[in-house]
């Protein structure tokens, strides 16, 4: 096995131990929440599973050029490490202030993906980024189909407070494995150095302003919508399908495993051929835009299943594909800048979406005794429709933008 090769693995199952962890408490944190002694209603729960990403809109740039500086490896163990903590801090909460402080710092410390990001733009070609992206998301679709079963076993037998406690400790070993076992993949030709200003301009130099801004646009409108996700899916499994946390997140998983058939396997064979990624992410608009329009529409358990797979199926070609786009348009030394503004544009997203999300819900909707019955299950509904029919118009807004961008190739420095 080449070098390269061995450190892709290597960044795969950091991401991968990584995302177990964060798959454990995106089923359980809305549930988590709206329950005894917390009882948050919509716009607190909203709050709430989005202050994780508004914290790192402005840690994530900061964080991508600190790496640019001093190395991916020292940034990516220390952001694990406050994963850590903000999960153990989420655990223990007895109020809903600890709540909010727990994901804070979280988000504060959470620059993993988009460093193990920089670090696979560091070790492959420009032609080959976006397919290497996909090494990242299929370590998200590997998470996602161990990380929510597991979150799902652990609330069931031992409560709904021990998802959050073992999700630290994991992420307490992904940091003794980068640890041990990553190597610094920022050459020093590549680094930048003290003396040097590094400027968030040179990402949009030598012409590439007007594609890297759309490319951003995109980004933000396509994790806006898809992020209410986060915050709407556990609720609207219990609500609407009548399902405990357990089920709910062995749908989690279900849909992280459609993902890893996608990014682990589809993904790579259609971009192996020059110039298919701009058709890629379209495809992918499309399919997401359609999943979150149809998905409050659904009657059965056979139907949300189906929805799930196209949902799985459209962000799957979509994310990778648009991280490696904006990629593959920088020079080596800016990987670390132009990722970070790209994770700014999709944590901004990630707040945005649940924030929306939530306002349509009633104000009554957490002290409802379940299930829900009458007028009330109607009004919920309602809101239910409205919140996603209001993400899928955002991924049919990201089509458009995506379908006028033009990818200009740049030579670039080594």
């Amino acid at each position: 096995m080449t070098d390269r090769k061995r450190t892709l693995h290597l960044i795969f199952w950091t991401i991968f131990i990584n995302m177990i962890g964060f798959g454990i408490v995106i089923p359980v944190l809305p549930i988590y929440a709206k329950s005894e002694p917390f009882m948050m209603g919509p716009t607190q729960l909203g709050w709430l599973v989005g202050v994780f990403s508004l914290v790192q809109l402005f840690s994530g740039p900061i964080i991508g050029k600190i790496s640019d500086r001093v190395g991916r490896r020292p940034v990516l163990l220390i952001s694990i490490i406050g994963t850590a903590v903000g999960y153990f801090v989420t655990g223990a909460a007895f109020a809903p202030w600890m709540l909010f402080l727990g994901r804070i710092i979280d988000g504060a410390s959470g620059g993993n993906i988009a460093t193990a990001q920089a670090c696979i733009a560091d070790v492959t070609p420009p032609e080959e980024r976006s397919r290497a992206m996909g090494h990242i998301g299929a370590a998200f679709g590997l998470g996602f189909i161990f990380g929510p079963a597991i979150g799902g076993v652990l609330s069931h037998y031992f409560g709904v407070s021990a998802p959050f406690y073992f999700a630290g400790a994991l992420s307490l070993v992904n940091a003794v494995f980068v640890y041990a076992r990553l190597p610094e993949t920022l050459t020093e030709e590549k680094r930048l150095h003290p003396a040097e200003k590094g400027p968030l301009s040179e990402v949009f130099a030598e012409g590439r302003g007007m594609f890297i801004s759309m490319l951003l646009i995109a980004t933000l409108l396509t994790t806006t919508g898809f992020a209410s996700i986060h915050l709407l899916f556990a609720l609207f499994c219990q609500d609407h399908l009548g399902w405990d946390l357990r089920h709910t997140s062995y749908a989690f998983a279900y849909v992280g495993f459609i993902s890893v058939l996608v990014q682990g396997g589809l993904l790579r064979r259609l971009l192996k051929r020059d110039g298919m990624e701009k058709p890629v992410a379209l495809i992918g608009a499309a399919l997401l835009a359609l999943s979150l329009w149809w998905m409050p529409r659904t009657s059965s358990t056979a139907s949300f299943l189906l929805v799930n797979a196209v949902m799985a199926l459209g962000n799957g070609l979509l994310v990778p594909t648009l991280s490696g786009m904006a990629s593959r348009h920088v020079h080596g030394r800016a990987q670390g800048r132009v990722l970070g503004l790209s994770q700014a544009a999709g944590a901004l997203g990630r707040f945005l979406g649940p924030a929306l999300a939530a306002l349509p819900l009633p104000a009554l909707f957490s002290a409802a005794a379940r299930p829900l019955t009458g007028e009330l299950l109607t009004s919920v509904n309602r809101g239910y429709s409205v919140a996603f029919t209001t993400a899928a118009a955002m991924l049919v807004v990201a089509f458009v933008v995506i379908a006028v961008m033009k990818p200009r190739e740049i030579e670039s420095p080594a």
